[in-house]
């Protein structure tokens, strides 16, 4: 009896700890979707009036390792998902540049864009040492004024050595790259991001963003937590940006643990705004 009553707690446990399924803002009688992409459609292709496939092997200002490609391989939309996949694989792009790897990158650049709102994906991530996952958004006038005056909001990194945490941080001038103001989500009793479909999503307002993980809200921002004298720049619109990388600064490059084809799994990605805006 005592044996049936101790398993019957552990898969009590268990169950709580599952990722909640979380599709809709919590209060979502106060929100109003105007953008979504749920890759549902029976062609294979992403959507063009939607997205953009940014290509390139030259690491991305963090010295990632993968080539950055559009073909089918790397990035399609099968089976109700957008699906990024890296490869190990020697690839040389059309400017000459060769990589051990290969991956994808989409972004909402000249597309769509927005200040403020609920963004939100429901993302299955993928696993291994050197893997970069991440859902972000990146200010419009980034070509015209440059990183990080731009400003850009890490909805959801992951680090795959960090395999039961994401990170989500805010970057501007001053208080950019390994100076960002982040905070993490960790995952109860040792599960993995990577074993399940969660929903990341940030409520963006004027002078403050929350960051959310499957509905819990995890981190809040304002300008008060800026270093001295610095600017809050998230006062304009973002687009977005949806990729895979492969190595780089922060999480360090593959190693004999690292298995490939990795994938990243979206589910869909939406944007809200609020409804009395």
């Amino acid at each position: 009896m005592r044996m049936q009553f101790t398993v019957f707690w552990m898969l009590a446990a268990f169950l709580l700890a599952l990722p909640t399924s979380v599709s809709s803002p919590a209060d979502k009688g106060q929100w109003s979707l105007v953008w979504s992409d749920e890759f549902n459609g029976r062609n294979t292709t992403i959507d063009a009036t939607k997205w953009v496939i940014e290509t390139g092997g030259g690491g991305f200002g963090n010295d990632e390792l993968e080539y950055y490609t559009a073909r089918p391989q790397n990035v399609q939309v099968r089976h109700g998902h957008l699906i990024i996949e890296a490869f190990q694989e020697k690839y040389t792009g059309p400017d000459g540049v060769t990589r051990d790897y290969t991956s994808a990158r989409l972004k909402t650049q000249t597309k769509f864009s927005q200040a403020y709102g609920r963004f939100e994906a429901r993302i299955k991530i993928p696993r291994g040492q050197g893997l970069w996952p991440a859902f972000w958004l990146l200010g419009v006038d980034i070509d015209r004024i440059g990183w990080p005056d731009d400003g850009e909001i890490d909805i959801m990194e992951n680090v795959g050595k960090e395999p039961s945490a994401v990170h989500g941080t805010i970057h501007g001038p001053g208080y950019s790259g390994a100076g960002g103001i982040s905070a993490s989500y960790s995952l109860p009793h040792g599960l993995r991001f990577a074993d399940h479909f969660h929903v990341f999503a940030v409520e963006w307002e004027p002078e403050v963003i929350r960051f959310y993980t499957d509905g819990q809200r995890y981190a809040t921002r304002t300008p008060k937590d800026l270093p001295g004298g610095k600017k809050w720049v998230f006062d304009h619109p973002f687009f977005i940006i949806l990729n895979v990388a492969v190595g780089g600064n922060w999480p360090g490059n593959p190693d004999s643990s690292t298995v490939f084809p990795q994938t990243m799994l979206v589910d869909y990605v939406r944007v809200y705004r609020r409804a009395n805006r």
